[in-house]
């Protein structure tokens, strides 16, 4: 296995869960799709950050400190800094709602389709933009075998 940074490890975490999403939303699980959409955006923006050098604290928006340190993103995520945030800051909005609820509101009956697709809009943004901040390393590949059946008899025979 080849060694990844923790930004690297976020940004996989980040894009499995995403995957998720659609299921969750197959299911018309409205409040589990903003619920997850919320630690997609936490973890991808951990990711950015923590590719930048700058240890995030401990607390689920860290939009804040995004823009705070915008100057040393690439140009092109420099230019979506404040709706990242502003992504990140709505789905932590939304986080305990979609998840416990509250006497007078029952996150299945409240939170929609389009809030679910919304969310998944948004955590995928927010996802592609750590792509461009964070390198992945290439999977790797499986062996070449490009021989052909008297290349296998010929091993067969030095056996």
């Amino acid at each position: 296995m080849i060694p990844l940074t923790l930004a690297q490890s976020y940004l996989i975490k980040a894009r499995a869960r995403l995957k998720a999403l659609d299921v969750l939303l197959d299911e018309e699980a409205y409040s589990d799709v903003v619920r997850e959409a919320q630690e997609v955006v936490e973890l991808a923006l951990k990711a950015i950050l923590r590719q930048l050098g700058i240890d995030p604290p401990k607390q689920h928006d860290v939009g804040g400190l995004l823009l705070e340190f915008k100057d040393l993103l690439p140009d092109a995520v420099r230019e979506q800094a404040e709706t990242l945030a502003a992504t990140s800051k709505w789905l932590r909005k939304e986080r305990e709602l979609a998840f416990y609820g509250d006497v007078d509101f029952v996150p299945t009956a409240e939170y929609t389709r389009d809030d679910a697709e919304r969310a998944i809009r948004e955590s995928h943004a927010v996802v592609l933009a750590a792509g461009e901040v964070i390198p992945l390393p290439a999977p790797p590949r499986p062996p070449d075998d490009d021989s052909g059946p008297a290349e296998e008899a010929a091993r067969e025979g030095e056996a």
